[in-house]
């Protein structure tokens, strides 16, 4: 199982739309493990799960409170499951920030589940928390959406540093899988400044990683989460260009790391 971490470090950048449609299309060849580690539960409402009274959680399965199988829920998707959160997770914090481990808990309870799936996509929170530093310590690969603007470009940079003082403590032992710009503005054939001057400060503060393609300023893009479809279900499958790279990224790793 690869675990991908959708993070970044502030609100609106896009990691649950992508965490949405990133792990819809990888479902569609695989089976998927969606970890909803945000305690706005914004995945867990777009995925269409409710969480039942005294039904466990992350929450759950990061206090080592049930087994790890036992926070995981089929939704309708035969390829998709889900471990869903609810706003008793930010009752994990004090846990992880005494626990002596809380960069490495994560991992270590999804590794009871790694036979089971090939991949699993986590929607962080958005906020450095010990809930973040916990996804970001369970990541195979990092993906990092950032919206095109200067706010995004500030979330993008302090994301890096949250991810450069982890792997200095050998609690990140991933790799950045690349940015993904979020709300790129563009009127008709021409993108906005703003959105073109934010993508390439990205560029300038990591020249060595991808950029995938934007996500675009859509309001389709909100209409497909609230329906739980995919964009090409609604007859914008151009829309799914920047997920449809980002699995490309990831067969192209996979099959890197079979040849080796």
């Amino acid at each position: 199982m690869k675990t991908i971490v959708i993070a970044s470090l502030s609100g609106g950048q896009g990691k649950t739309t992508t965490a949405f449609f990133l792990g819809k299309l990888l479902s569609q060849s695989a089976k998927v493990l969606f970890v909803d580690a945000d305690p706005q539960s914004n995945l867990t409402f777009f995925l269409g799960h409710e969480v039942e009274a005294n039904a466990p959680t992350l929450l759950e399965l990061i206090k080592a409170l049930v087994e790890p199988a036992e926070a995981v829920y089929s939704l309708s998707n035969p390829n998709q499951f889900l471990i869903p959160a609810d706003d008793g997770l930010s009752n994990a914090q004090e846990y992880l920030a005494s626990s002596g481990m809380g960069a490495v808990v994560l991992r270590t309870r999804l590794k009871k589940l790694a036979q089971y799936f090939d991949y699993c996509v986590v929607d962080s929170p958005p906020a450095r928390t010990q809930i973040s530093i916990a996804t970001v310590g369970a990541a195979d690969y990092l993906l990092i959406p950032a919206e095109a603007s200067t706010k995004g470009v500030n979330s993008f940079i302090r994301t890096l540093e949250l991810v450069q003082s982890l792997e200095n403590l050998g609690a990140f032992t991933g790799s950045i899988l690349g940015v993904v710009p979020f709300r790129d503005k563009w009127f008709g054939r021409s993108q906005s400044k703003d959105s073109a001057s934010a993508i390439a400060a990205m560029k300038e503060v990591a020249p060595q990683l991808q950029i995938f393609p934007s996500i675009l300023e859509s309001e389709r893009y909100k209409q497909a989460l609230n329906q739980g479809m995919l964009l090409n279900e609604l007859g914008y499958e151009e829309l799914e260009n920047p997920f449809k790279a980002v699995t490309k990224a990831l067969e192209i790793k996979s099959l890197y790391v079979v040849e080796k």
